[in-house]
């Protein structure tokens, strides 16, 4: 896997971008985390996304859920259609800034299996989030 370039940058060198803020793409669809999984995968459809931002009731994000997530709690035993995204289970607490190194960034990614993970500013906002290509 490596990491996708999703905006052209003037500031990028040739060596390849440097930052977290040098490939990142736009937020995309915001959802809080009081929203049901079926509502959230409506969501998804509507936007043409396999995953969306979860924030909590202040605007933080609080993390990222993702398609294959919703569709197994979903399908699971225990499911009914009251279902909150703050109860899907998952690792929605890592997150990364955008003055991460992307070197650092996508080991990070790669280390943990992630496919896409959220950025964040100082403050806990969305601002973006870092995709890797297969």
């Amino acid at each position: 896997m490596t990491l996708v370039r999703m905006q052209p940058d003037s500031t990028s060198t040739s060596t390849g971008p440097q930052t977290v803020n040098e490939v990142m793409e736009v937020a995309g669809p915001q959802v809080c985390d009081d929203m049901t999984v079926e509502v959230a995968l409506a969501v998804m459809a509507g936007a043409r996304t396999g995953h969306l931002l979860v924030c909590d009731e202040h605007g933080l994000c609080t993390g990222l859920v993702t398609r294959g997530q919703l569709i197994a709690v979903r399908d699971g035993a225990a499911y009914s259609d009251q279902v909150r995204l703050r109860a899907v289970p998952g690792d929605r607490g890592f997150f990364t800034s955008p003055l991460t190194p992307t070197a650092e960034a996508e080991r990070a990614m790669r280390h943990r299996r992630l496919d896409v993970l959220p950025v964040i500013d100082e403050h806990g906002s969305a601002m973006g989030v870092l995709a890797l290509a297969r």
